[in-house]
């Protein structure tokens, strides 16, 4: 991941990168590694990303029929 300082602007730098990072889900994946998370809470997470993926399949789906 990169993110350019332009004109000496770290604070807008710092919040494009979080931006990207909470895009990502990165921080996300890494504090459910860092402790035990049980089959059920694991289940019920696998389903609701699930449906995250598929509203957002559908919402570019929707995007580039409007084109």
């Amino acid at each position: 991941m990169y993110v350019e300082v332009r004109n000496n602007d770290l604070n807008g730098a710092l919040k494009l990168l979080k931006k990207l990072v909470y895009k990502e889900r990165i921080l996300i994946e890494y504090k459910q590694h860092m402790q035990y998370e049980k089959p059920s809470e694991k289940r019920r997470r696998k389903r609701a990303e699930a449906v995250l993926r598929r509203k957002k399949l559908e919402q570019e789906a929707n995007e580039l029929s409007n084109y």
